[in-house]
């Protein structure tokens, strides 16, 4: 009979043991850590930075310099990406904020998204080279997973510049949209312009990330806060870093002379919703990225590769068939060459032999 010392017997009938494998994914994920990188774009002055800042409770741009109006009106868009490691109860995330200062900022807008599309497209190109090189087991994945658009609270709506962005992103990103500076409207405002802009973004035929439905079998709870989610876009938000006291309580708002608007109160802004919508669908983001995003990019850039390598052989076709052409052209000339001079010296044997009858017949 086996030995069985050592391993504990187990009770239940017809059980295996593969209901355990969660576990062990759980802590091979934390154990290797999160990667997650988003991008923010949007005009200067509407609180990008300071919104990023507050999400993840950590300071991405310590040594920022400000432009001033005369810098701004020459500043092109260059894209900025600051990473951070940031550890919960053991979980690592390392978190890339890539920020686009000069978007929207120049009279002429015509050309801000070129420098974005081509950096999204960099990451997908150095993601697809690491993936087919022979080092697979550490890449480190920089595509960008979501991309937070921020439109101003001041206009009526999207501005043109809005469309078109957004329209040029929407198949190589996940788009979310947020209205800044949500503090400086009224909640009918706020609700007005909501409306108004996924009007719009539907009449354009934007695609925004579309949060994923629940199943049957979810959680009520779960299901609830997903119909909320939905309901909030796009995100009416505003940042804050520091700490006041309201009512003997620490919160992170911002003073005005009417009173404390609390970031972390969902009565005054979405920032919690905002919050729990890009932490709860974090994978899922990720997935939609790499299942979708990612592979619209690879199937084109493959295509794009054979039709090349076609074009190519077509064009060694052509080259071969010329190359041909000529070699038979060179030869049809040397032949012609030799006919002219074997007829020539045929011409020339001729008259010497007349010439020696013309002698003999002389003598």
């Amino acid at each position: 009979m086996a030995d069985t010392k050592g391993f504990s017997s187990i009770e239940t009938p017809g059980y295996v043991g593969f209901a355990n494998l969660p576990n062990q994914v759980h802590r091979k994920s934390v154990k290797k850590g999160f990667e997650f990188t988003l991008m923010v774009v949007g005009e200067s002055g509407l609180g990008k930075s300071t919104l990023v800042n507050s999400l993840f409770l950590t300071d991405l741009y310590p040594e920022r310099i400000i432009p001033d109006a005369i810098e701004k009106q020459k500043q092109t868009v260059k894209l900025e990406a600051s990473t951070v490691e940031i550890e919960e109860r053991g979980v690592k995330l390392r978190l890339t904020v890539v920020d686009t200062p000069g978007f929207g900022d120049a009279i002429d807008n015509s050309n801000s998204f070129g420098a974005i599309l081509e950096y999204i497209d960099e990451q997908y190109e150095r993601f697809l080279r690491d993936e087919s090189g022979l080092n697979r087991r550490n890449i480190v994945d920089n595509r960008i997973h979501c991309c937070f658009y921020f439109i101003s609270p001041f206009g009526h709506g999207l501005k043109p510049l809005d469309v078109e962005f957004m329209k040029k992103l929407h198949s190589k990103v996940n788009i979310v949209p947020v209205i800044a500076k949500a503090d400086c409207l009224t909640k009918k405002e706020i609700l007005r312009l909501k409306c108004r802009i996924m009007q719009e973004i539907e009449s354009h035929g934007i695609k925004i990330y579309p949060l994923p439905d629940c199943d049957s079998d979810e959680d009520e709870d779960y299901k609830e806060q997903v119909k909320q989610l939905k309901e909030a876009v796009p995100f009416a938000v505003c940042g804050a870093n520091t700490l006041l006291e309201v009512k003997g309580k620490k919160v992170r708002g911002r003073l005005y002379p009417w009173g404390v608007v609390e970031v972390e109160n969902p009565e005054h802004c979405d920032f919690i919703k905002l919050r729990t919508m890009l932490i709860t669908h974090m994978q899922d983001l990720q997935e939609v990225t790499q299942e979708v995003h990612y592979e619209n990019y690879r199937s084109d850039r493959l295509a794009k590769g054979i039709k090349c390598k076609e074009n190519g052989v077509k064009q060694e076709r052509e080259n071969n068939v010329n190359a041909q052409a000529v070699a038979n052209s060179a030869l049809s000339e040397k032949d012609r060459i030799l006919q002219e001079k074997e007829a020539e010296l045929a011409r020339m044997t001729e008259m010497l032999a007349q010439m020696q009858a013309r002698m003999q017949a002389q003598h």
